[in-house]
Formats: C-alpha cells, structure tokens, sequence
C-alpha cells in the first residue's frame, strides 16, 4: 500500500447518546504510514470517533471503510482481526496477570491450533505457542520492559503499565494503531519515552498511528497531519503549522498560539 494512499475513511459518522450528540457527520481520511493526530477540547467527541473506528460503538449514520473494506457495522474482535488496534485512555490491562501474560492474551487472534491441539499441547500447538512467545519477547525487548516481563501489571507504576498497553496492542500486529491519550498522567521523561515509542513503531514497523492527544507540544512535534474537533464536528485539518495558527482553533482549543 503506497504512503499516499487512503488507509481509512470516515465518511459522515454522526453517533448521538439520547438527545446529545457527540459525533456530528465527521469525515476525514486517514493515509497509509502516516501519523495523525485528533485534538480537541473535552467532550469534543474524540474517544467516540476512535470507539466507532474499533467497533465498541456503532454510528447512526455514516461510513467506515478500511483499506476498502466497509467495518462500520463489524464487532470488534473482527476489526481487530483485520489489522486495528488501540489503547484506551483508562489502561484496560488484566491487572492480575504479569507483563507477558498481558501481551500473550491479545496473541488470540492470530492462534490457529484447535481446542483438542491446545489442550494435549503436542505438535502443532506447541510450536504455535513458541512462535507467540517470540513474538511478545521481541516487542518486550522493543519496549525496553525485560526487567517487568514477569511483573504483576497492577503493581506496575502508571507509566510502566501504559508501556504494557501499548505492547499489548502491537502484539495484534496492527497496521492501524488507536492511541487514546497514551501519555496521560505521565511525567515529562516518561512521556518522552512513550513518544520514542511511538516514532519507533511508526518509523521501523511501517505502522499508521492515529492519535488523541492532550500535550500539544508533543502533537505538533510528532504528528504529521491533525483534526480538530469541536461539539463532535470536524474544524479544522491540517499540518501542524496550518493547526498551530488557525483561528478557528485558537478559539475553540489552543487559546493561544502554540
């Protein structure tokens, strides 16, 4: 898939909770490598944009096609099979496994041996569950987590267990990685680590990245193109430069120029 071409498209998604509406006909196309970043003020409607692309909610109307195939109305198991993965701005981790545990359970979509297989653990399996193991150690060694491998997450420190998310969701082997917030709560150096993360996956793994983000220093730095939300309609789009500068922006986001 050429770096120029469109790897998702959100064509008029409008998605409404009772009588308030928190997704208001957005479109926009997201491009294959790129690094893309959606802001917007709380409520703006950016964590229900990402819940619709990943199949946790279904819109009213509208349309959401990846890499040509229509998945508005797919669960999310299938989506995720397809190629999609996120993290969530609350870190959603099995908080009484260990690091490897965490990583190993989101291996699931890919595991190919039947129940009698896995059960007798001869064979077949056996050699399917090395090959998940060297998977989830390669991306523990890209995360810089060996010393927390056997690690219990939820006596993880915040900042390590975000680290866990985000390897749990590369071990589905995205093309498309949702990052909602990623470096929420975290301090300076640890957001710094999560950013060389991030630019690491993208530029070594060829992975689009999709990301909500409050720090916008850290956005403009990285992101190669934003949308801004506002009352879940779409504002503005953009290079960072285009953003940092809009009117329309400054007013309902920035306040000031960044």
């Amino acid at each position: 898939m050429a770096e120029n071409q469109v790897q998702l498209s959100v064509q008029r998604v409008s998605l409404s909770f009772g009588g308030n509406l928190a997704l208001n006909a957005a479109s926009f196309d997201v491009y294959h490598g790129e690094i893309l970043a959606i802001i917007g003020p709380n409520g703006a409607g950016k964590t229900s944009l990402l819940n619709c692309i990943n199949g946790f909610y279904r819109p009213d109307t509208g349309r959401i096609t990846f890499e040509g195939s229509d998945i508005t109305r797919l669960p999310a198991h299938q989506i995720a099979q397809r190629g999609v993965a996120r993290t969530f701005q609350n870190i959603a981790l099995y908080t009484g496994l260990s690091t490897l545990d965490n990583m190993m359970a989101a291996r699931h979509i890919h595991m190919r041996s039947g129940m009698l297989q896995s059960l007798l653990y001869w064979g077949a399996a056996h050699r399917e569950d090395i090959e998940h193991r060297r998977a989830v150690e390669e991306l523990i060694d890209f995360l810089e987590i060996e010393p927390i491998r056997k690690a219990i997450v939820g006596a993880l420190p915040y900042g390590l267990r975000k680290r866990v998310e985000l390897g749990r969701a590369l071990a589905l082997e995205p093309r498309l990685l949702l990052l909602d917030e990623p470096m929420t709560g975290m301090n300076v150096e640890e957001k710094e680590d999560m950013a060389r993360f991030i630019l690491d996956v993208h530029e070594q793994r060829g992975t689009t990245v999709v990301l909500i983000e409050h720090d916008m220093g850290l956005v403009m730095d990285i992101a190669q193109r934003i949308i801004v939300l506002d009352f879940g309609s779409k504002i503005a789009e953009g290079p960072p430069e285009h953003i940092r500068n809009d009117a329309q922006v400054i007013r309902a986001y920035l306040g000031e120029t960044v």
